[in-house]
């Protein structure tokens, strides 16, 4: 069966084909999973030469970052030199990554940037919303807005499936040569100093400041 497309539309197909891109069935499929991406943005998806990870093409990509099979890159990203991204993680629309950074399998960066030299574990999430409600005058639990991103400095490790809200009043930070063990959670305008040391299944309450 034959399929007609618009002229602008077959003339997007032909471009995203001549990037190697993936096929747009299996972008749409995708794209989809990671967030109901429309099956026009897909097109928008290409294949990268290292690793295989699919970037968007509005993305900034250095030549020497590899992104490995199964990860995927939003638009307005930014990696840097020689940044590895792990298969499975997703790198969210203008989310920033420093030189040499390696960012593990299932990771999600959201709302955030990353510095220079920091490992991220597998699966961890950075700049999800925090918990954040309220009651309203006929008592219903409203969300307050979480509009602000984290910042997470050079050389930070951080361990597997730890969690690192986005602000909402000021931007949750990390600084630079802290280490974060396996299982934290760090809430919403959270500041953390330089060269801490957070150890597993530790929490910090949202607003706290720990230097």
């Amino acid at each position: 069966m034959a399929v007609i497309l618009p002229r602008t539309v077959r003339r997007a197909a032909e471009a995203a084909l001549s990037l190697h891109s993936v096929p747009p069935r299996a972008a749409c499929h995708f794209a989809r999973s990671l967030g109901g991406v429309s099956s026009a943005c897909s097109m928008e998806f290409v294949s990268w030469q290292n690793g295989g990870g699919i970037l968007h093409r509005a993305a900034s990509v250095d030549p020497t970052a590899v992104v490995e099979a199964g990860a995927v890159v939003h638009s307005g990203a930014v990696l840097g030199k020689e940044v590895v991204v792990g298969s499975g993680a997703v790198v969210g629309p203008s989310v920033s990554i420093g030189q040499s950074t390696r960012v593990g399998y299932n990771v999600v960066l959201s709302n955030c940037s990353v510095g220079e030299f920091c490992i991220i574990h597998n699966g961890s999430s950075i700049g999800q919303d925090g918990f954040g409600f309220f009651v309203d005058e006929a008592g219903q639990v409203k969300k307050k807005p979480q509009m602000l991103c984290a910042r997470i400095g050079d050389h930070v490790e951080i361990g597997a499936n730890t969690c690192i809200d986005r602000g909402s009043w000021r931007e949750t930070t990390v600084g630079n040569h802290t280490k974060i063990d396996n299982l934290v959670q760090i809430g919403h305008n959270v500041v953390i100093g330089k060269c801490c040391m957070i150890c597993g299944q530790v929490g910090i309450a949202g607003s706290a400041t720990y230097v």
